[in-house]
């Protein structure tokens, strides 16, 4: 077996673990660049998942403590879309993605990893972009550090 060093997740591998909702406690902390929160609104934010399924993989989170579609107001669901828009575009932009995955997990047995704050996940594509890894070793190469991508996404 080979191994493939990424040295830069074990700050997030011995974190301390929180109780409470990160969705929630994380705007409110002030730290957007430590944070990753990447854009901020009047209803929802972009926060970077730290654990991403690939590169760029980014969240759009209501700032309101709610697990559901249907309760949502219009004003949140108008900028949750407007911010898919602004995310997808700056990707694109800046990071050159082909193509995207955006979806919702809604609820644990959908496989919501937060079943109680909804959330929408933008996940950027490339050509190629999965090869044999995941398939034969079960591991993802995530090729670039989320600090990095903050600051590309950011500016």
């Amino acid at each position: 077996m080979d191994n493939l060093w990424a040295p830069w997740r074990i700050k997030y591998i011995q974190a301390k673990k929180t109780t409470g909702c990160i969705f929630c406690q994380k705007p409110r902390q002030k730290k957007d660049k430590a944070n990753f929160i990447v854009k901020r609104g009047k209803f929802v934010f972009s926060i970077l998942n730290i654990f991403p399924y690939n590169n760029g993989h980014t969240l759009i989170v209501p700032y309101r403590h709610i697990d559901s579609l249907e309760k949502m107001n219009n004003d949140e669901l108008i900028e949750m879309f407007e911010f898919i828009k602004y995310t997808t575009k700056q990707i694109k932009s800046k990071m050159n993605a082909q193509g995207f995955n955006i979806g919702l997990n809604i609820g644990k047995v959908a496989g919501a990893g937060i079943d109680k704050h909804l959330h929408i996940h933008i996940v950027p594509r490339w050509e190629a972009d999965t090869n044999f890894m995941p398939v034969i070793s079960g591991t993802k190469i995530i090729s670039q550090s989320l600090e990095e991508l903050f600051n590309i996404l950011k500016s």
